[in-house]
């Protein structure tokens, strides 16, 4: 399993811009400064390759990588460490052996889209409805366009169900895939960046309308064979000549291997590949397309640049950008369960580093070790010297101040019960020690937090690294902040107080463990009771709705881990996407609003009876707190869908 001035305003439509508009721009006046570097030859490559991947994967406990560096249209170094499979000692071949892509797969659905662009046969401005066989409802009275696709600003609410499987028979064709469940809109077209495989495969399955050929025979004529890619394809499973070099993919180098992993939205998610392969993908984008794409469009590819948190890195058509060092870079990351997967190019110097893991290692060191291979890569043979401006002690604590809150990811699953995850927690921005920005959402590279330093209004880098990050900032107040590390199609906009899980979640527990001992209580004070023969001194009605109000003080803490089960199952494991477990979710959803509201009213019922009756002020106040948890419970389940009818998520 991420602003050189005030950042004001609404964001930008998609336009198309030269390379000279969107290089990226020194922040100071004296401008930074290229250093002196070792030469990028082979020997040297290898050299400090053999230095950091065998040391990472063992204190990773990761299984194995392929890494592989081309330069001037040639293969420079193709390096395979660890095993492709650890029980047979196989080890990785950077020729042969093949890796799971998953999302950088879909450089191969824009490729193919350009193609077609290049041939009058697609508009990037059209409504897409136009090359559809079913309907994409405008939003706020905007279609959704194919440039909207390619810069993941289509607005669509995140979809799981039925994603990925490991059974070959639940996974259908494309145009069932994508029919049987569009997701809901919850931005209007060009405004927000939140990435989606759904959109993305809606652009395949508009590969496969307009040229007349399923999309995977269409990208194996036109894009794998072109450029030589033999050891390449889309179908699941795989091939029979391919088989034998799939690498096994893990969660632990040191555990069991899983099952083959397969994706129902092919065009996002679906390629499998060998290093050496993704090594002639890279050198035609560097050949200013090479056999895949005429020259000019790929410039409109790469230099067609979507910002909307400038001055970070935004999204080109497919690529996103990841400049570092003075430099462009143009990459896409792709993570599945056991396969991890990066790819850059530096268009300017034709360079380009692709790595691919078959474990995710421990705590997911997957990502950072694919983040400091390239930012070590790019110290080693782009040296650079960064200088940043300085904003001033006192405007720096106030816009530290400003930028205080909670936070969502604009990628988001918002319309469905999975919305109840963030209450394991939203993104926070809080201050630290000095009185800067702490961000629980961008960790350093060994899990610390970071220390952010406001080099220009509203514009942090981490100190003494690379990492950028932004605010957006409308009416006096920041609304939006988003880092370029690697995401600039996901930003986080604030949380509306009611749905913010800064009060919520503790809220919640504590209504939880209120609900507990007065659940706990009921039983424990019957026995107690019994005993020492001592009878319940209350009034016929008062001790039905204190049993009453027990009852559902139980059953509310019942359905609540009940949900987390559930939800916890349903994450966990591909096969249960696709509908094993409708019955247990159609179930939560009849029991939650019966029981969360037979709670409210039994605390009502009961709070009646107590503040009437002779009760002691420790009764009078746990009704009270029984009737604040029973309206918390209500507020998250309406607030998060728990409360609701359907199996879309």
């Amino acid at each position: 399993m991420l602003a050189a001035a005030m950042l004001v305003g609404v964001m930008a439509p998609s336009v198309t811009l030269s390379a000279a508009q969107t290089a990226p721009k020194p922040l100071d006046a004296r401008g930074p400064s290229p250093l002196s570097a070792p030469a990028m030859i082979k020997s040297d490559v290898d050299a400090w390759l053999d230095g950091y991947m065998p040391y990472a994967l063992k204190r990773g406990d990761a299984a194995g990588a392929v890494v592989v560096v081309v330069k001037d249209g040639k293969v420079l170094t193709q390096r395979g460490f660890g095993y492709a499979d650890v029980g047979k000692r196989r080890p990785v071949d950077p020729e042969a052996t093949l890796f799971r892509q998953a999302s950088v797969s879909k450089l191969i659905t824009w490729t193919a889209v350009m193609r077609l662009v290049e041939q009058g046969k697609i508009d990037l401005d059209k409504d897409i409805n136009s090359y559809l066989d079913f309907r994409i409802p405008p939003f706020a009275g905007k279609p959704v366009t194919m440039r909207n696709l390619m810069t993941h600003t289509g607005g669509f609410d995140e979809v799981q169900r039925g994603l990925n499987s490991y059974d070959p028979k639940k996974i259908p064709s494309l145009g069932e895939a994508l029919k049987r469940q569009v997701p809901y809109r919850i931005y209007a077209p060009g405004t927000t960046p939140a990435y989606s495989n759904y959109g993305t495969s809606l652009a395949g399955y508009i590969v496969e309308r307009v040229s007349g050929l399923p999309y995977d025979d269409y990208v194996e004529r036109h894009i794998f064979a072109p450029a030589g890619m033999t050891r390449s394809t889309f179908r699941q499973p795989l091939p029979a000549r391919l088989k034998p070099s799939m690498a096994s993919g893990y969660m632990l180098g040191s555990g069991k291997p899983g099952p083959f992993e397969l994706s129902s939205l092919a065009p996002s998610g679906a390629m499998t590949a060998s290093g050496a392969d993704m090594a002639r993908f890279m050198i035609a984008h560097l050949e200013k397309g090479g056999p895949l794409l005429k020259p000019a469009t790929a410039a409109q590819m790469h230099d067609t640049i979507l910002r909307l948190v400038p001055p970070l890195n935004g999204m080109a058509l497919g690529f996103y950008e990841q400049n570092i060092n003075g430099r462009k870079a143009l990459s896409h990351a792709g993570d599945s369960l056991n396969f991890h997967s990066q790819l850059w190019i530096f268009p300017e110097e034709k360079v380009g580093i692709y790595m691919s893991m078959n474990a995710a290692g421990m705590q997911n060191v997957s990502g950072p070790i694919r983040a400091y291979l390239f930012e070590a890569f790019a110290d080693r043979y782009f040296p650079f010297d960064e200088r940043d401006g300085r904003v001033d002690a006192a405007t720096a604590r106030e816009h530290a101040r400003m930028m205080v809150g909670t936070y969502n990811k604009t990628r988001r699953l918002e319309t469905s019960f999975l919305k109840a995850m963030e209450l394991a927690g939203q993104t926070k921005v809080s201050l630290d020690g000095d009185g800067g920005i702490r961000v629980n959402a961008a960790p350093g590279i060994g899990g610390q937090p970071r220390k952010w330093v406001e080099i220009a209004p509203f514009l942090w880098r981490e100190a003494d690294g690379k990492m950028r990050l932004a605010a957006k900032v409308e009416n006096g107040r920041v609304v939006r902040f988003s880092v370029d590390s690697a995401s600039p199609y996901i930003a986080f906009d604030r949380v509306p107080w009611y749905l913010s899980t800064a009060w919520l979640t503790p809220a919640m527990l504590v209504s939880l463990g209120a609900l507990l001992l007065t659940a706990i209580a009921w039983p424990v004070g019957a026995i107690v009771r019994r005993r020492y023969g001592v009878k319940a001194d209350l009034a016929p009605a008062a001790l039905r709705s204190y049993r009453l109000t027990r009852g559902f003080a139980a059953l509310a803490v019942a359905v609540m881990v009940a949900w987390i089960l559930f939800v916890s199952t349903l994450v966990s494991d591909f096969s249960s996407l696709s509908g094993e477990l409708d019955w247990a979710l159609v179930t939560l959803q009849i029991a939650t609003p019966i029981i969360f509201l037979g709670l409210l009213a039994s605390t009502f019922w009961n709070i009646r009876h107590v503040w009437t009756g002779k009760r002691g002020r420790f009764a009078k106040f746990w009704s009270i707190v029984l009737l604040a948890s029973a309206v918390v419970l209500l507020w998250i389940g309406a607030g998060f869908h728990l409360i609701g009818f359907g199996t879309r998520f």
